[in-house]
Order: C-alpha cells, then sequence, then structure tokens
C-alpha cells in the first residue's frame, strides 16, 4: 500500500470518512491482488497493468466511488455517470454492499 494514499485517506477529517475510504481501499486490495495505487488528481486511485480502475473520491458530505471501465455492465439502482464510469456517492451513516461493489469492480476490471 502507498503510504502516500494512507496518509491522505488520514487527512480526511470526519472518522466516518475514514474509516470508510479505508474500507473501500481494502476492498480494491482484495478484489484486485496486483492492484497499485496512488494519489493522482489529488484523489487516490487504484490501477490494474496501468490502467485506472478504481477512484476514492471525498467531498464535504459523501465519498465517491468510482468504478472505470464500465461499458456495457449493468449497474443498480444509486450508480451514477456515463458508460465508461459508474459511481455511488456514499454519505454518513450508510453502510454500503462492499460484495456488490467487489463483484462489479471485478467484472469492470477484469480486462485491464
Amino acid at each position: 500500500m502507498n503510504e502516500e494514499v494512507t496518509i491522505y485517506i488520514e487527512k480526511l477529517g470526519a472518522a466516518w470518512q475514514i474509516e470508510l475510504s479505508m474500507r473501500l481501499r481494502e476492498m480494491v486490495h482484495e478484489t484486485i491482488t496486483s492492484v497499485e495505487e496512488r494519489i493522482q488528481y489529488k484523489k487516490p486511485h487504484f490501477l490494474k497493468n496501468g490502467h485506472y480502475a478504481a477512484v476514492i473520491s471525498p467531498s464535504k458530505d459523501a465519498i465517491a466511488f468510482m468504478i472505470m471501465n464500465t461499458v456495457g455492465l449493468e449497474f443498480p439502482k444509486g450508480f451514477e455517470g456515463p458508460p465508461e464510469r459508474k459511481w455511488i456517492k456514499i454519505k454518513e451513516g450508510v453502510s454500503p454492499d462492499y460484495t456488490l461493489l467487489s463483484s462489479l469492480l471485478a467484472q469492470a476490471s477484469q480486462a485491464l
């Protein structure tokens, strides 16, 4: 794991944002075992074979989790974005379905 990403997440401020971001990060590493991570465009980006796979994007009242390379995949209600990338905004007090997110990420990153 990249220390720059760890420091970024630890500085998010709100405990729920830190906890959620850490759990999303763990889920990405469990789903894509060869994942690389780095801070790019001031956000944690996760790459497989040099290609973007996922992004954690914090805002004041939510954490958005973006999955890249989503053309042709079916996403459940609650996801937003154009065909090539989808994201879900997770607010305080909401526990995302990590199994679903992992499954979608695995499908999207399979061809990378």
